[in-house]
């Protein structure tokens, strides 16, 4: 018989560490739904704080990956994040097919 009131635990690929571990800082930077602002209002640490923990955490390469990705994402930063979303729905209102 099984015990009642068990929940496995799903294993994930990359879980998330717990928010006093340094690593949390990289693991949140990688995350795309993560923002520089959320950051830095859970640990205090501005975006080029953020920049420079990611330089010496990660390899040169990885982190030239990272960078070239969040200079891409317009979700890294929340202002852009929220001006890309407006464009959409202008968009949307604009084609409607009603």
């Amino acid at each position: 018989m099984k015990k009642k009131g068990h929940t496995p635990i799903t294993r994930v690929k990359n879980p998330e560490p717990h928010i006093s571990d340094p690593d949390w800082i990289v693991w949140a930077a990688w995350a795309d739904r993560i923002t520089f602002e959320e950051i830095e209002k859970k640990t205090g640490k501005t975006e080029g704080e953020v920049i420079k923990i990611m330089r010496r955490s990660i390899k040169p390469v990885s982190f030239r990956l990272w960078r070239k990705r969040v200079n891409q994402k317009s979700i890294k930063h929340k202002k852009k994040f929220e001006y890309s979303r407006k464009e959409i729905t202008n968009k949307i209102k604009k084609n409607d097919y009603l």
